[in-house]
């Protein structure tokens, strides 16, 4: 896909906009204008405008509804088939990825540690442009507000999330695709903990130090990643 992360993020950003897209993620079937409409409240051409500039960035996909029922075939709308291949760096950079973190493990465990220091530093670099892009006050902004911004964040680097505020302290964390995932298939070990640093990298840039603990990995056959992550310095973020 050619589109990069800034539209991505860009297309996320309307609030409106964001919901509409989960809802047509989460759905199990396709939908339609008029139902995505009359879910939000909004007139069929609000909605038409907002399925337009997500499908215009590939995360959704639009085709006709052939019922067979007389009259103009309506429209109909779901998740867009490349958005679990949709890669950070963009796919057309997947083999100079795939040879750089080849070249870095062959120096065996100081190329692993170097991958995994990349890996944190991506995570934090990718979440300062996000907050400098959309502003959030880090000390007084909710922890449901913190959280959407991350949600918005990690969606534009081609992961499905699931987060989920147990308190002010703890978060559970669930990815249903890996950014990386032709990659950890031969070098599993090695990717996943630069991937898990990269995802510390992000959730420290909004929380201060964090744990990271991995509960599940889709790599051993589960169908995600599942984290809890641990705030250890606590800041006066408000719930």
């Amino acid at each position: 896909m050619g589109h990069d992360a800034q539209k991505l993020t860009s297309a996320l950003a309307d609030p409106t906009r964001f919901a509409i897209y989960q809802y047509v993620a989460d759905s199990k079937h396709p939908l339609s204008v008029q139902e995505l409409a009359d879910h939000f409240s909004i007139h069929p051409n609000v909605a038409r405008l907002h399925l337009a500039k997500l499908e215009d960035v590939d995360l959704i996909k639009s085709f006709s509804d052939k019922t067979g029922k007389g009259g103009r075939p309506s429209r109909l709308y779901a998740l867009s088939d490349q958005v679990v291949s949709l890669q950070f760096p963009p796919r057309d950079y997947q083999l100079l990825a795939d040879m750089a973190i080849e070249s870095l493990l062959t120096f065996g465990e100081a190329g692993e540690q170097a991958l995994i220091k990349m890996g944190h530093r991506m995570g934090q670099e990718m979440a300062k442009r996000a907050m400098s892009q959309y502003p959030i006050q880090l000390d007084s902004d909710s922890i449901e507000t913190i959280l959407e911004h991350i949600h918005r964040l990690v969606i534009a680097q081609g992961l499905k999330p699931d987060i989920e505020s147990v308190n002010q302290n703890m978060i559970r964390f669930r990815v249903y695709n890996c950014t990386f995932s032709e990659t950890a298939k031969r070098f599993p070990k090695s990717v996943c903990k630069m991937h898990n640093a990269m995802l510390t990298g992000i959730f420290e840039a909004f929380f201060g130090e964090i744990e990271l603990q991995e509960e599940s990995s889709m790599i051993t056959g589960c169908n995600s990643c599942s984290y809890t992550m641990i705030r250890l310095q606590k800041q006066s973020v408000q719930g």
